[in-house]
C-alpha cells in the first residue's frame, strides 16, 4: 500500500521552506537582516529485499528540513547622515543591554534616549568603552554610552600665551601701546591681561608691564603681574629677553581658582622672535592661549573604529566613547530572538568583544544603515522550484488516493 507520510513529509518540508522564503522577502527592508536558507534531507530507509548480487533494495521514507542556515555576508549601506547610525562592514555584532541580559544585533539603527544613553529602538542600551578625560582604556568593563546634551568637556587653565607684535621704531621717547589678552583659570573663567608697552629713552628698548583688573584678584585697581624690557638689535630683532618669559603668576583670584602659572612664549618653534620693531603702526598681528573654558557637547560622530568623536561648544573635539563590536566562533549557532536580536548558544560559542578593526572584528560606517542582504531575483527562484515540489507532492498525495480507492473497489 501507498505511504502517505512519504508525500506528507515533502508537503511540510516544502511548507517550511517557503515560510523561510516568505520571511526573506518580508524583511526585505529591515535594518541588517540576514538571508536565511532552508536545507533538506532524506530520512532513514527501510530494506525490503536484496539483489541477487547482494544489493541492498531499500525504499526511503521522505523528506525534512535539515537545517536553516544564515547568510552572514554584508548588506549594501545606505547613507542616512543620521549621527547616530552606525553600519558594520565585516564580522562582528553590537553588544547590547536589554530584556534582562546581554544581545547582539547587526542592526544600527540607534537613537538617544531623553537622558542621552544611546539606544536601540528596542529600547536596549548599547554598550562600549566610555572615555575618562578624552581617553579610552580598551579592554575595560563595557558599559553604556553616554551622548547627552549635558556632556561636558571640562575647563582648562591657561599655561602658554603668546602675540606676534610689532612695535613702531619712529615712536618717540614714552610712547604707549596697549594690547589684551584672554586668559582661563581652573574654572573657565575669563581674566583679561593687558601688555602695556612704554618705548624708553634708551635706543631700541621698550618697558613692559603686564596687569589683570583688581576685582579679578580682590584688590581696588589693576595689580601688575609681570614686567621687564624688551631690547631690539637695529635690524629690529628682539634680542632680549633671549628666551621664553617664564613665572607669570596670578594668585588670590577672587572667584578662588587655582592661581595662573603663565609662560609667555617671545620666540616661535623655530626660535624667531614673535616681537618685532620697524618703522610701522604698533599692533599685534596674531595671538593665542591654550587655555580654555567648558563646554556642553554640541555634536558628534563615529569614525570607523567605533570611538564617538563629540564636538563641544567651547571649540574642543575629544573623545567620548568607542563602540564595541562582538565576533563568535560560530555564527551559524547564534540564536535569533527578533527584534534583528541575537543570543549566544553552546553551538555558537562565548562572544569574543572587543574593539572594530582588530581581531576580525569589521569597521563601522557613522552615518549610515547596513540594509538587508536578501536578493529579491534568488528568492523568488528559490520560491518557484519549492512551490513546484510542494505541488509535486500534492500530485503525489492526490495518486496514492486513488491508487487505495482502485484497491478498495477490487472486492467489487
Amino acid at each position: 500500500m501507498p505511504m502517505f507520510s512519504i508525500p506528507l513529509s515533502g508537503l511540510a518540508a516544502s511548507s517550511n521552506a517557503l515560510s523561510v522564503i516568505a520571511n526573506n522577502l518580508s524583511n526585505l527592508n529591515t535594518t541588517g537582516y540576514k538571508d536565511q536558507k532552508a536545507a533538506f534531507q532524506d530520512l532513514f530507509y527501510q530494506t525490503i529485499g536484496s539483489t541477487g548480487a547482494g544489493d541492498p533494495i531499500q525504499t526511503g521514507a521522505g523528506t525534512a528540513i535539515n537545517s536553516i542556515s544564515t547568510n552572514f555576508n554584508d548588506g549594501s549601506l545606505d547613507t542616512s547622515g543620521v549621527a547616530t547610525d552606525v553600519a558594520i562592514t565585516g564580522k562582528g555584532f553590537f553588544v547590547v543591554e536589554g530584556n534582562g541580559g546581554t544581545e547582539y544585533t547587526r542592526d544600527g539603527h540607534f537613537t538617544r534616549d531623553p537622558n542621552g544613553w544611546l539606544m536601540t529602538q528596542g529600547g536596549q542600551q548599547v554598550m562600549g568603552y566610555p572615555a575618562v578625560n578624552g581617553v579610552i582604556i580598551p579592554g575595560q568593563t563595557l558599559a553604556p554610552i553616554q551622548l547627552g546634551q549635558g556632556l561636558i568637556s571640562p575647563p582648562v587653565a591657561t599655561s602658554k600665551m603668546q602675540m606676534a607684535v610689532n612695535l613702531d621704531a619712529t615712536a618717540a621717547s614714552g610712547a604707549v601701546f596697549s594690547t589684551p589678552l584672554n586668559v582661563y583659570d581652573s574654572l573657565g573663567v575669563i581674566h583679561v591681561l593687558t601688555f602695556t608697552f612704554t618705548k624708553s629713552a634708551t635706543a631700541n628698548t621698550w618697558g613692559y608691564n603686564i596687569t589683570i583688573p583688581g576685582d579679578d584678584v580682590g584688590q581696588a585697581s589693576p595689580v601688575s603681574v609681570k614686567s621687564g624690557s624688551l631690547v631690539f638689535d637695529t635690524n629690529g630683532k628682539l634680542t632680549t629677553p633671549a628666551a621664553d618669559v617664564t613665572g607669570i603668576a596670578v594668585t588670590s583670584l577672587a572667584d578662588n581658582a587655582s592661581a595662573l602659572g603663565i609662560t609667555w612664549n617671545l620666540y616661535d618653534g623655530s626660535g624667531s622672535p614673535l616681537f618685532t620693531q620697524v618703522a610701522a603702526a604698533s599692533s599685534p598681528s596674531s595671538q593665542y592661549q591654550n587655555g580654555y573654558s567648558s563646554g556642553s557637547l554640541l555634536t558628534f560622530n563615529i569614525g570607523g573604529d567605533g570611538t564617538v568623536q563629540g564636538t563641544f561648544s567651547n571649540g574642543q573635539t575629544r573623545a567620548i566613547a568607542q563602540l564595541a563590536l562582538a565576533n563568535f566562533a560560530n555564527e551559524q549557532g547564534l540564536e535569533r530572538i527578533g527584534g534583528n536580536g541575537y543570543l549566544s548558544t553552546l553551538s555558537s560559542g562565548a562572544a569574543v568583544v572587543g574593539v572594530p578593526g582588530a581581531g576580525g572584528r569589521g569597521k563601522l560606517t557613522g552615518g549610515a544603515l547596513e540594509q538587508s542582504n536578501v536578493d529579491i531575483a534568488t528568492e523568488f527562484a528559490k520560491m518557484i522550484v519549492t512551490q513546484r515540489g510542494f505541488q509535486a507532492n500534492a500530485k503525489v498525495v492526490t495518486t496514492f488516493d486513488q491508487v487505495t480507492q482502485d484497491t478498495i473497489n477490487l472486492k467489487q
